[in-house]
């Protein structure tokens, strides 16, 4: 029995370690298999995080585009359940795998139909500031704009009074002539919308104009300038208008709009303005004379009819006016560019075509870029004293083309601010101007 006993606890010795072999071995593949199980679980659940944030993007796209092709905001669509419900429940992975888990609602995307809403009226907002500098707002009642412009002017011209000796030789008296003016203007401007078609438009400018005149050639020696500086205030000339909706935004179909207008000669006119003689020669001739006052209008009546067009094409949004000024005669008690004289007379100003066209960009659901190319042909102006013929005055004609570079910024959900940069490039455009506009809907 003893013998029995002992083999017995022998065996089990020798066998011990054998089996304590097989355990580790045993938990050492539990541990892998664990290990595996994990990596795959993070892998599943970083491809749900990736698909989820897909199907937020496009349901996000879905209901901006159906915003546009309505023209008018629409309720939010239901988002589809998978993108506004939460994580399906899984087992607890160990403490390691919950790190890769996404938050909820990540940052730029619509974890909500509030959200995707939010972000449809974003989309819509860009488009209506294209709009409103474009022609106008169709959705709202009244908008109110204060707008204030900077405009630089520089010209130069070279004039030569005598005559050529051998072709070659310039005998006489040269001398250089440089115009410098700097105006800024004030606009008030409102705009009621009459029905979803009809909006009708006020435009009120103040004016402060400062010009220096330069002339060479002072008592008639050419190293010599003479410079004189005048002013100007005063209310501009007013413009009454109207926008008509001709179609809408449908398809291939842009938003198109016609606008017409009239232009009242309100500003202080151009002609019969006191001269301040700075020069005469001994023979009293006028050397150099300036105006004692600067002109803030025309001083003639215009109508204007246009054409504009808007069209989104996403993330783009392109747009392009086109119109003709009409101007008609009118007389004044002096048309005489002489200060010794006055002599009565008649004024056609030459009409007007204008033409532009440009595209915008929305970084975000407050900011967008524009930039677009305007240009302005007039025809020469007629000019007739009492009982005389037309004739027409050289140099009167002009092609003023400007590039323009914009900003927009929407303040609050009723109020932008726009700035714009427009630089001349032609000689008869501006130098460069500087527009600073806040639109505010009522």
């Amino acid at each position: 029995m003893k013998r029995l006993a002992m083999a017995a606890l022998v065996s089990l010795t020798v066998a011990s370690p054998r089996v304590m072999a097989q355990e580790a071995e045993t938990g050492n593949n539990d541990a892998e298999d664990v290990r595996a199980l994990v990596a795959q679980l993070e892998a599943l659940k970083a491809s749900y995080a990736q698909e989820v944030r897909r199907l937020r993007e496009l349901d996000m796209q879905v209901q901006a585009i159906q915003a546009r092709v309505s023209g008018k905001t629409a309720q939010a669509l239901p988002t589809p359940q998978v993108a506004a419900g939460t994580t399906p429940a899984v087992p607890a992975p160990p403490q390691a795998a919950t790190a890769a888990a996404p938050p909820a609602g990540a940052e730029g995307y619509a974890s909500s139909a509030a959200e995707a809403q939010e972000a449809k009226e974003a989309a819509r907002r860009s488009v209506d500031d294209v709009k409103q500098q474009q022609s106008a707002l169709f959705n709202q009642k009244l908008t109110l704009e204060n707008s204030l412009t900077y405009a630089r002017y520089d010209r130069k011209q070279l004039t030569l009074n005598g005559f050529l000796a051998l072709d070659a030789i310039f005998l006489g008296n040269i001398a250089i002539e440089n115009v410098e003016s700097d105006s800024l203007t004030y606009n008030f401007a409102a705009r009621w919308g009459v029905n979803p078609r009809l909006t009708l438009n006020l435009d009120v400018p103040y004016i402060a104009r400062k010009t220096i005149y330069q002339k060479g050639g002072a008592g008639g020696s050419a190293a010599a300038i003479a410079q004189e500086e005048t002013h100007g205030t005063g209310i501009g000339d007013v413009t009454v208008s109207a926008n008509y909706k001709l179609f809408g935004e449908r398809g291939w179909r842009p938003e198109t709009v016609l606008t017409g207008g009239v232009t009242a000669p309100t500003g202080r006119e151009p002609y019969g303005l006191d001269w301040k003689v700075i020069e005469r020669d001994d023979d009293d001739f006028i050397r150099f004379a300036v105006p004692s006052k600067q002109p803030t209008g025309n001083g003639l009546w215009q109508a204007n009819i246009g054409l504009s067009a808007v069209k989104s094409a996403d993330p783009a949004i392109l747009f392009g006016n086109i119109g003709y000024v009409r101007s008609f005669k009118r007389s004044f008690d002096d048309i005489d560019a002489n200060p010794d004289t006055i002599n009565p007379g008649e004024v056609n100003l030459g009409d007007s075509y204008y033409f532009g066209a440009g595209v915008a960009f929305a970084f975000n659901e407050r900011t967008s870029l524009s930039i677009s190319f305007s240009d302005r042909m007039s025809a020469r102006a007629s000019t007739r004293y009492k009982n005389g013929k037309w004739m027409k005055v050289i140099g009167s004609d002009g092609n003023a083309g400007t590039l323009n570079l914009g900003v927009t910024y929407a303040l609050t959900s009723k109020a932008t601010f726009v700035s714009m940069l427009g630089i001349g490039l032609t000689p008869d455009a501006p130098d460069f101007t500087l527009a600073f506009k806040l639109p505010y809907m009522l």
